[in-house]
């Protein structure tokens, strides 16, 4: 893409964002997300054939700067305890920092239809990836269990934070979510980690 068409495209991934947020994908008239990104209506369907179209994009554009952002901080660390503690942290600071986008992975992909969420499901595949790889290299060290269900343990972490963001939502945003890290990640730990 050019400079000024990444510029729009980025800009109406914005707008989307701020509209989700604001008032719920189903809710989301494309006029509407014209207007937060200061396009013409039609200027959308340059970039994107339906409304479904910009909300993939938007995971997809999205999780992957996260999941850019996890592997680059836990690429230097050894300790697997350390690394599971960064990338929980990254994930409740990051969303914390930025409630629309919260708003938007935690509401509206559970009320998408499920060819939609498929779709979706596929951008956080590396994420998942990366959580069971930290594992593998935890058992291989045996700092955790040598009978771990891998697949099982890095789908229960995942959806503990995913639960953790959800709920601090619902709350109204009355608590910092970084101070969930310890909690979340120690209730894990104790059940995870090698007796020897």
């Amino acid at each position: 893409m050019t400079s000024k068409k990444n510029e729009k495209y980025q800009l109406i991934l914005q707008g989307a964002l701020k509209v989700f947020a604001e008032n719920g994908y189903h809710r989301s008239q494309v006029s509407k997300i014209a207007k937060a990104a200061g396009v013409a209506d039609g200027t959308i369907y340059l970039y994107f054939k339906r409304k479904e179209d910009i909300l993939i994009r938007l995971f997809q554009e999205k999780l992957g700067e996260l999941v850019g952002k996890f592997h680059d901080s836990v690429e230097g660390i050894t300790d697997p305890i350390e690394a599971l503690r960064t990338v929980c942290h990254i994930h409740f600071t990051e969303l914390e920092s930025n409630p629309e986008l919260a708003y938007v992975t935690q509401i509206e992909l559970r009320q998408s239809d499920l060819e939609l969420r498929k779709e979706i499901g596929s951008a956080l595949k590396p994420y998942i990836v990366l959580i069971e790889n930290i594992l593998k290299q935890g058992v291989e060290e045996n700092r955790f269990r040598s009978d771990l269900n891998i697949k099982l343990v890095r789908n229960l972490i995942f959806g503990s934070m995913d639960e953790a963001v959800t709920s601090w939502l619902i709350s109204g945003r009355k608590y910092p979510l970084s101070g969930q890290v310890e909690d979340t990640l120690g209730f894990f730990l104790h059940g995870i980690s090698s007796k020897e």
